[in-house]
């Protein structure tokens, strides 16, 4: 058998070599930052701690958890990011149905894909985008960070080449039955989508959970920031004013060890919601469905 072979043992032994080694590469800075929000604030600001806490302490999360703000962040990001992803996915079908089909039976095709290509690649700039925010007086409201993103051309454009790559015969076999198009939308093509569904899903997720510059933009004050845009203003711009620290708590923690517990928080939901989704990424629900 060729996976008895040498040359064979010898590939496999490099290749997990390399991808072991890859994944450190991504796990020891996660690994690292965690290491500093366990840690005292001495340690921290002597930049002694490597991958293991030193002087084990829960301040830090304790303190984080205990604002407010950060709380009603977090829960700003968790309805940003379900309504968003559901909004975008729901629109991106929509699209990509259509567009998907053959010109003889949608003749307009090519000019849509085309509009959706130069949308995609040219638009207005900030400034114009701004301004229709605000003429939409949706300045200040929770929609301004769902809205915009809502129609993901890159996505749409995602859904449609993998709906081109489902067999006719499922949709001709469902037309010949009497279904219209919705129904053959939703219970035909939808079910034997669930790679690209679970593929647009992460990256709608994503976009959403670690999107800020728009929530500093159309929000007006923290208490209307997603959970990306407050730790941008308390881990890049160092403003510490959100925290509500008294002196007894800036004593025990520190700059390093709120922020390595809040990035540690922040990137936790992709990180649980992530495997769940992985197992899609390599399998294919439409070969074998239909065999000639």
């Amino acid at each position: 058998m060729y996976h008895k072979t040498l040359s064979y043992r010898l590939f496999s032994i490099l290749n997990n070599t390399g991808l072991l080694f890859i994944s450190l590469l991504c796990i020891i800075p996660l690994v690292h930052v965690l290491a500093i929000s366990f840690s005292a604030k001495s340690a921290a600001d002597a930049n002694i701690v490597n991958l293991w806490p030193v002087d084990f302490t829960l301040e830090a999360y304790r303190k984080t958890i205990d604002n407010p703000i950060f709380l009603n962040s977090i829960w700003i990001s968790i309805m940003r990011t379900s309504i968003g992803t559901a909004l975008t996915l729901l629109l991106a079908f929509m699209a990509a149905y259509p567009l998907s089909r053959e010109s003889t039976s949608f003749k307009a095709r090519s000019y849509y894909s085309w509009i959706f290509v130069f949308a995609m690649v040219f638009n207005g700039g900030l400034v114009p985008f701004y301004m229709m925010i605000q003429n939409l007086n949706l300045m200040g409201s929770f929609w301004a960070l769902v809205l915009p993103g809502a129609v993901n051309i890159y996505l749409t454009i995602l859904m449609m080449n993998f709906f081109r790559g489902i067999p006719k015969e499922l949709e001709e076999a469902a037309m010949i039955d009497g279904a219209g198009h919705f129904r053959v939308l939703f219970t035909i093509f939808l079910p034997v989508s669930k790679p690209a569904i679970a593929t647009l899903s992460l990256f709608s997720i994503v976009f959403h959970w670690n999107s800020w510059f728009d929530g500093l933009l159309y929000t007006e004050g923290v208490h209307q920031y997603p959970l990306a845009t407050f730790l941008q203003t308390v881990i890049i711009s160092r403003d510490m004013s959100s925290m509500s620290l008294d002196p007894v708590s800036l004593a025990l923690i520190s700059q390093k060890t709120v922020s390595a517990a809040q990035i540690f928080i922040g990137a936790l939901p992709v990180l649980i919601i992530y495997p769940f989704l992985q197992k899609f990424f390599v399998k294919g629900l439409v070969v074998g469905s239909v065999k000639e």
